[in-house]
């Protein structure tokens, strides 16, 4: 969907016209409502407009012609088809179906136009009436139903009730439909049916005990057989009667408060926030005014709704086709969680279905439906025949503490140690499992932890080569003090042939290395481990750091065949845990994070236990598995209570994220045979600069001939690795991460990326693109959402490469 603000104006109410079903009035209505602010203009100024985006049947009878016969306002409809059905039937007869982005933007467009400019300080007010067609689920040209198609607008709705014989049933549901979708309902108005049925006293009463202001409207005149002189007298009667004017007196003066409301809430957001709240990550002394806060209003696809300072607002006073919101893409998928789009309809009717048959249910000894399910599809999809179970918890942190305890007790066990003995973890250098103190100690001394008093910092972290592109060549690089354990750098044509462990492994000994390392440790040092726990190709929290995926095979085999006790013997099982248990924490790299259900199979290994969380629910609600082998379940069996994983929360296993996660991994997986996904699978497929071939276009993907790629295109990321501000980057799946050149050091203290942060967020304001993005010191990471278009990709790609063009010319 094309990145459009939320229409709101500081001098433009507009409000969006839905009606529980078709025939219900809803011209009528607009009509009505558009009458009475004409009125108004004796003690204010007001300006109307009337829009209709679709509409279908004959031009001469169309709802805009109508409204303009009434009220003498201009009236325009955007899309005209001329067969009288819906509009998803109508438009297969058109020259071309127009997209609903290009609906959705025409719209915007025809609102910006209207929003009145008044040299006046602003005095001049309009107001903007855009009615749909048919029902709120009846569907647009494409098909998408309205409510769908005209999310990202996000605008107040009122909501036409229906006033004939089962109405109640059908606005009830119409105002459910919009609610699970996000919008804000201004008000709800019914006809009065002069008592037959008594919808609108039913209606009112019930939407009021919901906190959604509902108004009875007077009856439509009956025209029934009537010539058109008379229904034209008629209505002019109708529409100008002062028996009208007190209910819509009352709703127009709600749609003013509301709008104010509105207004004065966004206003003070950013001050009350700052007296209130405690940010996670976030230096406070670095937030020297409320301004500095961004306020989201909403979220829709791949884009915030940001709300502009209070600063640049008044800045583009002489402007007033500015909005008070600006579409900023999630460059961060929201933490790295964000799967399938924001407000995404399918998760919503799934958190709605779930939390209204389950709510909550504890899970200990007992199960659901939902929790069984996702157990099954993470088994299932992992491929691993060494994980057979899978423990609930509630976040990624959370998720590792628990292998980490797993893994602990299966090793503890395995050599007869007891929990007196100092054990600690081998890991990676820069990795990072979570906030949570037993996560925390599994990784070395960082800045997210060493000022935690409770950190000890237990294990050994061993440096590795890392995979970058630089200047357009794929490099694997060691580490600057190593380059004698390592030896020199190599360079690859593409990242298939990084992954080339065949080719590779005969070359590159990582073997003697690791083991030197251990033999040290165990057998000189006389350290015992209980556990190996890595994140899977890249390292997210340390830096994006892109391990060579060979060292990262070489590492389990070498920790698999490993004598940590020469009293004990491996067991024979080939699927039970060797050496020692092995943990991929796979929060961030997993679940198609980087274009396939699991990371560990970039490796061709499988671990004893493997974490899951961020994508597990599409990023709308917390939850996370941690998935074990029977020979690490098998450790936790005895004849006390105190030998079982004596671990949980009071949401474990809740319904609600499980029956999400179910519904957020079908998603992705129909997107791992899409055909969006086979469009970039396919430019990755060719070198870059070749021209495509009609291979290319009409050749079905296949998988054995580009097992690596990314969202991100070639052509971008070969340019932005050439640019003079960038030392290296990397792109797999849907992440790109650029490292800027800091000549004072990199890692997590440089400040070198926050410039280029600020100026993709708050300067761009005359290319319209905004980029939300969040930095690692002076790395700055962008990343796609499940549900990225190649097109937004390229919007965001070019926007970026500017920028930075931008910096660079303007440090010259």
């Amino acid at each position: 969907m094309a990145r459009i603000p939320t229409p709101l104006w500081k001098n433009l109410i507009a409000v969006q016209v839905y009606g529980a079903n078709t025939g219900v009035g809803k011209t009528v209505f607009s009509t009505l409502l558009g009458s009475h602010f004409l009125k108004r203009r004796a003690n204010s100024k007001w300006s109307l407009r009337y829009i209709k985006p679709v509409s279908t049947g004959p031009a001469d009878e169309a709802d805009d012609g109508y409204f303009q016969k009434y009220t003498g306002s201009r009236a325009v409809t955007l899309y005209q088809f001329k067969d009288a059905v819906s509009p998803h039937v109508a438009a297969r007869d058109a020259e071309k179906i127009p997209s609903d982005g290009a609906i959705v933007q025409k719209l915007f467009s025809e609102l910006r136009k209207f929003s009145p400019q008044d040299p006046e300080h602003n005095r001049s007010m309009g107001l903007a009436i855009v009615e749909t067609a048919g029902g709120v689920l009846s569907p647009g040209p494409s098909g998408i139903p309205q409510a769908d198609l005209f999310r990202p607008l996000r605008m107040p709705v009122i909501l036409v009730g229906d006033h004939r014989l089962g109405g109640i049933a059908c606005t009830i549901s119409a105002s459910e439909s919009l609610i699970m979708r996000g919008y804000d309902i201004a008000a709800v108005v019914c006809f009065d049916d002069k008592g037959k049925y008594k919808n609108s006293e039913y209606l009112r009463t019930y939407f009021e005990e919901r906190d959604i202001a509902a108004f009875e409207l007077p009856w439509i005149p009956d025209l029934h057989g009537s010539n058109a002189e008379y229904e034209s007298a008629k209505m002019r009667e109708y529409y100008g009667a002062e028996s009208n004017s007190q209910g819509l007196y009352n709703l127009a003066d709600h749609l003013i408060d509301q709008h104010s409301m509105r207004l004065k809430e966004l206003d003070s957001i950013a001050v009350r926030t700052s007296k209130s709240i405690w940010h996670p990550f976030t230096q406070h002394r670095s937030i020297e005014k409320p301004e500095d806060i961004l306020v989201f209003d909403s979220a829709y696809g791949d884009y915030f709704q940001t709300k502009h300072t209070t600063e640049t607002l008044d800045s583009l006073n002489n402007n007033t086709d500015y909005p008070v919101f600006y579409p900023a893409f999630d460059g961060s998928a929201s933490w790295w969680t964000q799967g399938l789009g924001h407000g995404n309809p399918k998760l919503s009717l799934a958190a709605a279905y779930a939390a209204g048959r389950y709510g909550h249910v504890m899970f200990a000894g007992a199960t659901h439906q939902p929790a069984i399910t996702l157990a099954e599809k993470l088994l299932a999809g992992l491929k691993n025949p060494r994980l057979t179970k899978c423990f609930y918890t509630d976040n990624g942190s959370t998720a590792a503490e628990v292998a980490i305890k797993m893994a602990l007790r299966a090793s503890c066990r395995r050599y007869n140690r007891d929990g007196s003995s100092d054990i600690g973890v081998l890991g990676l250098k820069g990795s990072y499992h979570g906030d949570t103190i037993g996560a925390m100690d599994a990784s070395e001394p960082c800045v997210y932890n060493k000022k935690v008093d409770w950190y000890r910092g237990r294990g050994y972290w061993l440096d590795f080569p890392t995979v970058k592109m630089r200047k357009g060549k794929w490099i694997v690089e060691p580490p600057t003090d190593a380059k004698h354990d390592f030896g020199d750098p190599s360079e690859f044509d593409s990242l298939d042939d990084v992954f080339d462990f065949k080719k590779r492994e005969p070359r590159r000994d990582y073997h003697a290395y690791i083991t030197q390392r251990l033999d040290s440790l165990v057998k000189h040092q006389g350290r015992k481990f209980g556990a190996l726990i890595m994140e899977p190709v890249i390292l997210g929290a340390g830096g994006m750091l892109f391990v060579d995926p060979v060292f990262q095979r070489a590492l389990v085999n070498v920790v698999r065949r490993y004598k940590f006790d020469e009293s004990v013997e491996n067991p024979e099982d080939a699927n039970a845990w060797a050496g020692l248990p092995i943990v991929f924490d796979e929060v961030f790299t997993g679940l198609y994070r980087l274009g396939r259900f699991s990371s560990a199979s970039f490796l061709e290994t499988h671990p004893d236990i493997s974490i899951h969380a961020k994508l597990l629910t599409g990023g709308l609600l917390p939850l996370s598995a941690t998935v074990a082998s029977d020979s690490i379940f098998d450790a936790f069996l005895g004849e006390e209570k105190s030998d079982a994983l004596l671990h949980g929360h009071s949401y474990t296993a809740h319904a609600i994220g499980c029956h999400i996660g179910n519904t957020s991994l079908q998603a992705m997986e129909e997107l791992d045979r899409s055909s969006e996904w086979q469009t970039f699978r396919k430019e990755w497929q060719k070198k870059v600069g070749s021209a495509p071939s009609q291979a290319d276009v009409t050749t079905p993907y296949n998988p054995n001939q580009s097992a690596i790629w990314s969202m991100w295109s070639q052509r971008a990321i070969t340019e932005i690795s050439h640019h003079p501000l960038v030392d290296h980057l990397i792109a797999i799946g849907s992440v790109l991460a650029v490292s800027l050149k800091d000549h004072s050091g990199s890692g997590y203290t440089s400040t070198a990326a926050i410039g280029l942060r600020d100026a993709l967020l708050k300067n761009p304001l005359s290319q319209d693109v905004h980029i939300h993005s969040r930095v690692l010191g002076n790395v700055i990471y962008l990343m796609a959402s499940m549900t990225s278009t190649p097109d937004t990709l390229s919007t965001i790609e070019s926007a970026f490469e500017k920028q930075l063009d931008t910096i660079f010319n303007g440090s010259q």
